[in-house]
């Protein structure tokens, strides 16, 4: 005989929504009651039926979208990271990925939420780009479970994880500041990603308070990419005097940035220091050594996977989480300049 959520309630003495919290794993019931209604649910093989129900409905599939027409894809070191943390932890769970293309969206394919639909996969998550599409943005409003890195998600069984990217620039600031530098520069991505005018604004903010003076000149826009970082230096070297010191929104940017600075006959950092983002492996074999704001990569994919195993069980629904950023100093910043003002010798 198939056994009910009402009748495992009058047999554990309580209220049928008192054995849906127990199942659901609300925190709101008491350890006694909680451990009767288990007791109940054991002898008569309700959670065992319950646990093969669930399976039966679930895929176990999470999607995978790099979003935007501009995007990451799997080119990018921080993205690679994040996602071999991701999907270890989501495979711990019992689940697999399916990464969904991108490429036909004008040719009227169906978008993300339709073909999210089709495959039936029980979450999605999306990797922050340029350009967002707007079926990104339908997917998010569904019923379906998302997590955005990098990204703002705001549906009602949505949630999102970043780093703090005001404080990423911030920090930079603050050591180029407490290096001796005065005059800094600003190396950032495409015009209309959310962590670009975040860094951003940040840098920004954080020159003003230190008094500092903004020169436009000294500002170019790349693409988190190597090249770009190149051909925005060699832009910023075209200006009448050059920067003490530069901040790259990326390490890649950052690593184009020295190149440009060495082909100029100049030096890093006694010329011009630099900082980059992200603190990708490739950060310690530059010459010099490259000083970067650590994004935690593993942490930001296990937060990922944990917050999106909960919003498709429904135990929690999480919303935004910022990670902490942390400089990581080497020598590209000159931050010998640093002991020396401090000791007197500058």
């Amino acid at each position: 005989m198939k056994i009910t959520i009402k009748e495992i309630a009058k047999l554990a003495g309580v209220s049928p929504g008192t054995v849906s919290k127990v199942l659901n794993n609300y925190h709101d019931v008491g350890e006694e009651t909680k451990k009767k209604v288990l007791e109940i649910m054991e002898q008569t093989g309700y959670v065992a039926a319950r646990i093969q129900k669930d399976t039966a409905h679930k895929s176990r599939v999470v999607g995978v979208i790099y979003a935007g027409e501009i995007n990451a894809d799997f080119n990018h070191p921080f993205f690679i990271e994040v996602m071999n943390s991701f999907k270890k932890t989501m495979g711990a769970f019992g689940y697999d990925l399916l990464f969904f293309s991108n490429e036909r969206f004008e040719e009227g394919e169906e978008d993300y939420y339709e073909r999210a639909m089709r495959y039936k996969v029980d979450g999605v998550i999306i990797i922050s780009g340029e350009k967002v599409q707007p079926s990104i943005y339908r997917l998010d409003m569904s019923d379906i479970p998302c997590i955005g890195v990098d990204i703002p998600l705001e549906g009602s069984r949505s949630a999102y994880i970043m780093t703090d990217n005001y404080k990423i620039s911030a920090k930079v600031v603050e050591h180029f500041y407490l290096c001796g530098y005065r005059h800094i520069g600003y190396i950032g991505g495409l015009p209309g990603a959310q962590v670009t005018k975040i860094r951003e604004e940040g840098f920004r903010n954080t020159m003003k308070e230190f008094g500092l003076t903004i020169h436009d000149e000294w500002f170019a826009q790349g693409d988190f990419f190597m090249e770009s970082g190149y051909e925005a230096m060699k832009k910023i070297l075209q200006s009448s005097h050059h920067p003490e010191a530069i901040f790259a929104a990326s390490d890649l940017m950052a690593f184009g940035a020295m190149k440009a600075v060495k082909e100029r006959g100049l030096k890093v950092p006694e010329d011009i220091a630099i900082v980059g983002c992200d603190d990708i492996e490739a950060c310690n074999y530059t010459d010099p050594p490259l000083t970067s704001v650590r994004q935690d990569k593993e942490k930001i994919g296990r937060l990922a996977a944990y917050m999106l195993r909960d919003i498709i069980h429904r135990q929690f629904q999480p919303k935004a989480v910022m990670v902490e950023p942390e400089l990581i100093i080497r020598e590209s910043c000159g931050s010998n300049r640093l002991y020396g003002l401090m000791s007197g010798k500058m």
